[in-house]
C-alpha cells in the first residue's frame, strides 16, 4: 500500500512539474508576443533624431546641441504637413543634403572645423522619457548625424510626431504630437507610454524593457 502511494504521489509531482513548465512556457510566449505586437506598432509610428557630439569636452556637447536646434528648426519647418512617420522620413531623405549643410554650416559658424556624417537608417536606441511621453528601447528608424570623431555623449528625441524640446526634463508634449501617437497606436499601447501612474502598466512597460534590453527581441529591420 505505502509502495503505491509513493507512486501516486510521484506521479501527481511529475504532473504537476509538467503543468508548471507548460505554463511558464505558455506565459513566456505570450509576454514575446505582447512585446512584439507593441514594439513594432511604436517603431513603426516614430521617427527619431540621434546626433552624437565630437567628444564630451564642454565646448563639443555645446557644440551638439547647436547642431540639434537647427537641424529640428528645420525638420519642423519641412514636416509641418507630414501625416505619418513614412512621410516624416521620405521628406527627411529628400532633404538629407540640405541637413548636412545645417550642420556643416552650424559647426563652422561656431569656429570647428568638424566633418559630419549624416544618414537615414535603423538604430537600437535606449529608453527615453520626452516630457510626460515614455519610448522603450527599440529600433526605431531615425536620423543620426554624427558630428567629427563622434566619440561623445549622444542625444536622442523625436522628430514624428514633434517631441524634441530644448528642455525635455520640463517639457510637455504638445497635445498635437500625442493626438498623432494616439492615432497611430492602440489605446494599450498609448496607455503604455503615457500613463505612469498604474501599477499594471509600469509592470508591463518595465516588460517591454526587460525583454528588449536583453536582446531577448532581435526585430532590428
Amino acid at each position: 500500500m505505502k509502495t503505491l502511494l509513493n507512486i501516486i504521489c510521484s506521479k501527481k509531482v511529475k504532473y504537476s512539474l509538467i503543468l508548471i513548465i507548460l505554463l511558464g512556457i505558455y506565459i513566456f510566449i505570450s509576454a514575446i508576443s505582447y512585446v512584439t505586437a507593441v514594439s513594432s506598432d511604436l517603431e513603426n509610428s516614430i521617427f527619431r533624431l540621434h546626433v552624437i557630439a565630437n567628444s564630451d569636452s564642454e565646448e563639443d556637447q555645446n557644440l551638439k546641441y547647436i547642431v540639434r536646434d537647427n537641424l529640428i528648426k528645420y525638420m519642423n519647418d519641412i514636416s509641418a504637413n507630414a501625416e505619418n512617420k513614412e512621410e516624416a522620413i521620405k521628406i527627411a531623405k529628400e532633404h538629407t543634403d540640405d541637413f548636412y549643410k545645417i550642420a556643416k554650416q552650424t559647426i563652422i559658424n561656431n569656429g570647428y572645423d568638424y566633418d559630419v556624417n549624416v544618414e537615414i537608417g535603423n538604430f537600437t536606441f535606449p529608453t527615453k522619457t520626452y516630457g510626460d511621453i515614455s519610448i522603450p528601447a527599440g529600433y526605431y528608424d531615425a536620423l543620426r548625424v554624427k558630428i567629427g570623431e563622434a566619440n561623445g555623449q549622444n542625444w536622442w528625441c523625436v522628430m514624428f510626431p514633434p517631441l524634441c524640446f530644448v528642455n525635455v526634463s520640463s517639457g510637455i508634449v504638445p497635445d498635437e504630437s500625442k493626438k498623432v501617437l494616439e492615432d497611430e497606436l492602440s489605446s494599450e499601447e498609448y496607455s503604455l507610454i503615457s500613463e505612469r501612474d498604474s501599477n499594471e502598466i509600469k509592470f508591463k512597460f518595465k516588460l517591454i524593457e526587460l525583454l528588449q534590453n536583453t536582446n531577448i527581441l532581435t526585430a532590428k529591420k
